[in-house]
């Protein structure tokens, strides 16, 4: 369950990028969702919030999955599905992870 994985994930070090952190961004949504949304890193709203897609690009992420399925008759929202980052910890400038960035904590995802 993600409960247990966000256990395992503790107070992770496995890799450089926890040194900059505020928080570990693990995931929001519905943990049964059929539909989930990746994306590469966590940004500075994310950190501060320890929320996944929290800032400018959430409320775009926000808007295009609750009004296109609003325009197509689907009954969906934001907390219908399940929203996550490739890496949990924002990289340094909001840079792209790095591939060993990526690996490590890959098997969380």
């Amino acid at each position: 369950t993600l409960a247990i994985i966000q256990a395992d994930i503790g107070d992770c070090k496995r890799c450089r990028l926890h040194a900059g952190r505020h928080n570990i961004v693990f995931g929001s949504g519905n943990p049964e969702a059929k539909l989930v949304f990746v994306g590469e890193g966590p940004g500075e709203d994310e950190d501060l919030q320890g929320l996944p897609f929290v800032g400018r690009a959430g409320q775009l992420l926000t808007a295009m999955i609750e009004n296109t399925a609003q325009k197509e008759g689907i009954p969906l929202k934001r907390a219908d599905v399940y929203i996550c980052n490739v890496v949990k910890c924002r990289p340094p400038n909001n840079r792209t992870p790095e591939a060993d960035e990526m690996e490590i904590c890959g098997q969380f995802l």
